[in-house]
């Protein structure tokens, strides 16, 4: 059996028009010939409305006793005994009465459509889920019939029932909506003109957002890739680069000038490896969040590509970019993300904003951090200092001992194979210390090639121009080699070391929530994660720092059997001294490490337990509340007991003395 349609007629208020509305296409529809009934209809006294009643047919409502009061409810039962086409129900938000079938009325008209019965209804509003905070903080009135957003958006049509706040006003002073004795307490409260205003708004902004669901997805169905400019919706770029908030507040005025809504989205590459900053970009995330913004982040290899794409499927009318610090060189060699926009954008506006100087250079205003505060930021991600180190010298060494090689057996060797052997040292250089090495010891390798094995030899001058062709094909193809075999090995190390910071967040999200007190063993993995001598923190009490816990490794621990040590080899109430780094924790505390090098330190691993620490730290403090809370309590029952058996001895010689009186 096929499921029953649904139709809801909204509107902003009580009063403007939803009951007469439905009653109006049950009339409507009956004239048509099909069979229609009204399941239940709340008039609430209003005589236009009675009277669109006409011939519908009425169907018994079911009667149910509450308290020693008889209400009646929607009989389900009734209607799916007479089956008709279209049932009528009123107020679709209702809650029914203790003991019925479903606590809801809008579960009754579900399973009214499950048995494949159209259903008309009608509901406000205020009675949306989402929006009842909302209307709570407009009208001051806390509505308790609430209903999912899901049911109302599953509807087949959604008609909005509208009138000014004007009108209704107009309607309730003439007595159509209440009775007279209520018409002013209503104006003047939930009726006043501001009130209805903003429900009207939102009743228009909540079926718009509906119909925009309708047209994407009719959109999508279809395969329309063109522009509708139906609505502004700006799309602006985040990329975490410096003077980036500039851009994103411009794209924010823009769209607010408009009434449109406004969608940031992030590039980040397809494999999820490399982009903007964690610090920068959250930084950029929380300032569009501010302004009102979507965030968005998508994977993808081609920039300017996947930005295009997301601006279409969105249908955006605008795209906000900031402008491009490269320069002249880097662009011919590498090309312009803005200029492929503008290519592929056609019909979508591109708006460039030069980034606002003093914002990309103005210090961050920090909250009194301490005077020994070293912040730890690790290099940009790529490969070790060691392996870098060791492919500059692998790319002097090893050009040079290969030509020693090949020049010993230069008459049983050709050109070509010369070039293969250099070609697998450029590469091989690439992988040990990347693209510039390689760069390097491509250029000494061609310089060496046509020194020692081009004739004439031991000249600059290419007298074969095959010759000249292939060392210049040759430097070409190392620089390429090179280029690419020094990605991927940048990238293996980026991905083992995420791989590594994925099992320490992991380890420290099991550490955190192991015990109530997990700030000793949080602080235990931070040392090892950092291979620190010693790791601390302190809690400020007034001008003195305090030692709150401490890890140390054995060669750290000091004190051995002093009453003053505690089992971290850390003082207790005293500084942690020596030479080190420190961040700070919170507002009053701070993390002090030793034994290790702070250019190494991942800043997103770091935060993350700063975070934990600072719960830690918090965690403490309340465990000491509530343990002085148990010694307050402890003292009190004492306190009362003793009360209460000294009142006893008390009482009963005055019971004597009472008595013998």
């Amino acid at each position: 059996m096929a499921r029953g349609s649904l139709r809801i007629y909204l509107g902003a208020a009580p009063g403007v028009g939803k009951t007469y509305a439905m009653l109006q296409e049950g009339a409507r529809r009956q004239s048509r010939g099909t069979d229609v009934v009204v399941g239940i209809v709340e008039t609430h006294g209003r005589a236009y409305t009675a009277a669109q009643i006409g011939d519908l047919e009425i169907l018994p409502r079911r009667e149910v006793l509450y308290r020693g009061a008889t209400l009646t409810e929607l009989d389900v039962d009734g209607v799916l005994r007479r089956a008709p086409a279209v049932v009528l129900v009123d107020e679709l938000a209702h809650t029914n009465a203790p003991g019925s079938r479903h606590a809801k009325r809008w579960q009754d008209v579900e399973e009214l459509l499950d048995a494949g019965i159209d259903v008309i209804s009608t509901v406000n509003i205020q009675h949306l889920e989402s929006l009842n905070d909302v209307v709570e903080q407009v009208t001051g009135i806390e509505q308790q019939e609430i209903i999912p957003d899901e049911i109302v958006r599953a509807a087949d049509q959604v008609h909005l029932v509208d009138q000014t706040p004007e009108a209704l006003r107009r309607r309730l002073a003439h007595g159509n909506v209440y009775p007279a004795d209520r018409v002013d307490a209503a104006l003047d409260h939930y009726f006043r003109l501001g009130n209805l205003a903003a429900l009207r708004e939102l009743a228009l902004m909540w079926v718009a957002d509906r119909v925009d669901e309708g047209l994407q997805r009719y959109r999508e169905e279809h395969g329309i890739e063109g522009r509708w400019e139906t609505r502004e919706r700006v799309v602006v770029a985040i990329t975490g680069a410096p003077g980036n908030e500039h851009v994103i507040r411009r794209a924010a005025r823009m769209a607010a000038r408009s009434r449109g809504e406004l969608f940031g989205v992030h590039i980040r590459g397809a494999d999820g490896l490399g982009g903007a900053p964690g610090a920068s970009l959250a930084a950029n995330r929380e300032i569009l969040q501010a302004v009102g913004g979507t965030y968005r982040e998508v994977g993808a290899g081609d920039v300017a590509e996947a930005l295009v794409r997301f601006a279409r499927r969105h249908n955006a009318t605008q795209i906000v970019m900031g402008a491009s610090a490269r320069s002249r060189a880097q662009e011919l060699l590498r090309g312009s993300v803005i200029n492929d926009v503008v290519r592929r954008a056609g019909d979508i506006d591109v708006h460039v904003i030069t980034p606002n100087q003093s914002d990309a250079t103005a210090p961050r205003p920090q909250s009194d951090p301490p005077a020994r505060r070293i912040a730890p930021r690790r290099a940009a991600a790529g490969l070790p200092r060691r392996r870098r180190i060791w492919g500059w010298v692998g790319a002097v060494v090893a050009p040079a001992v290969v030509t020693a090689a090949l020049a010993q057996v230069r008459a049983d060797v050709g050109l070509p194979t010369d070039l293969l052997v250099f070609t697998l040292v450029v590469a091989t250089v690439a992988v040990i210390g990347g693209f510039q090495p390689a760069a390097l010891a491509a250029v000494m390798s061609f310089l060496a090639v046509n020194w020692y094995f081009t004739p004439p030899l031991h000249t600059w001058t290419i007298g074969d121009p095959e010759n000249l062709v292939a060392l210049f094909v040759f430097l070409a193809n190392a620089w390429v080699i090179g280029s690419f075999v020094a990605s991927a090995a940048r990238r293996t190390t980026e991905a083992s070391r995420m791989r590594g910071d994925a099992a320490t967040l992991a380890a420290l999200s099991g550490t955190a929530s192991a015990s109530e007190d997990p700030l000793d063993a949080i602080l235990g993995l931070l040392r090892e994660v950092l291979g620190a001598g010693q790791v601390a923190v302190e809690v400020r009490h007034g001008d003195a720092w305090d030692v709150e816990a401490a890890s140390a490794s054995e060669g750290e621990v000091h004190g051995e059997g002093d009453p003053d040590h505690d089992s971290h080899g850390a003082e207790r109430d005293a500084p942690v001294a020596g030479r080190g780094w420190e961040l700070p924790i919170g507002e009053v505390g701070r993390l002090i490490v030793r034994g290790a090098d702070a250019g190494e330190v991942d800043p997103d691993i770091l935060d993350a337990f700063c975070v934990q620490l600072a719960d830690g730290i918090e965690r403490r403090r309340l465990h000491r509340i509530a343990a002085d809370a148990r010694r307050l309590a402890d003292a009190n029952d004492l306190r009362a007991g003793l009360l209460a058996a000294l009142s006893h001895d008390l009482r009963t010689p005055i019971a004597a003395i009472q008595a013998a009186a």
